[in-house]
Order: C-alpha cells, then sequence, then structure tokens
C-alpha cells in the first residue's frame, strides 16, 4: 500500500523560509503525481503546488512566486520551500501522491499523508 510521510513542519516567523518533505512508498505502484495541500481551521482544504514526473507544476495563486515545489522522481519524494511566509500560511500541509495504472485501462488513486503542521507567526 502506498504511504506517505511528511515533515519539516515547524514554527517560524513571518517572513521566514520553510522547507516541507514529503516520501512516499509505494511499492510497485506508480506514481505520477506529488504535492501538497494545506488546510486551516475552519477553512477548506486547497491546494497549494504539486508536480508531475514529467515536471509540470501548478500552484495556489496565493503561493505563486513565494513556494517552489519539486521531487526526486527515483526516491518518489517531494518538496515544498516556502518562502516569505505570512501568517496566512499557517496550516496542516498534507502531501499528495497520485499513483496511475495503465492496464487495462488508466486508473488513478489518491492517497494522503496525515499532514504536518505549519505556523507563521508575526
Amino acid at each position: 500500500q502506498v504511504q506517505l510521510v511528511e515533515s519539516g513542519g515547524d514554527l517560524v516567523q513571518a517572513g521566514g523560509s520553510l522547507r516541507l518533505s514529503c516520501a512516499a512508498s509505494a511499492r510497485g505502484f506508480e506514481i505520477d503525481t506529488m504535492g501538497w495541500y494545506r488546510q486551516a481551521p475552519g477553512k477548506q482544504r486547497e491546494l497549494v503546488a504539486t508536480i508531475t514526473n514529467d515536471g509540470d507544476t501548478k500552484y495556489a495563486d496565493s503561493v505563486k512566486g513565494r513556494f517552489t515545489v519539486h521531487k526526486n522522481n527515483s526516491k518518489n519524494t517531494v518538496y515544498l520551500q516556502m518562502n516569505t511566509l505570512k501568517f496566512e500560511d499557517t496550516a496542516v500541509y498534507y502531501c499528495y501522491a497520485r499513483t496511475v495504472i495503465r492496464n487495462p485501462v488508466r486508473t488513478y488513486t489518491g492517497y494522503w499523508g496525515q499532514g504536518t503542521q505549519v505556523t507563521v507567526s508575526s
């Protein structure tokens, strides 16, 4: 089964930086996309950034220019470099991975990590 383990969440001052890491254990499954979502208290979970195995990225408008997602495909590890952090970035950050089975038909399955807390003070 696919398991995701996040790390790197911490307390940080506004304007500071933090890097999150997520390692996926897929045991023979092909992962084609990994990324990060976040959920603040009282709010819905939202996409932060995703990246495909081909390197295509997607970012929430609120983090463009401040956050960067990158990966190591061979290790099924994804990173989120967060710079110029704001109080509004405070949330639980969840790692996301999507597996794909290509035969007999293409089938996708999403998986979530347990989350890591990022708290930005001001």
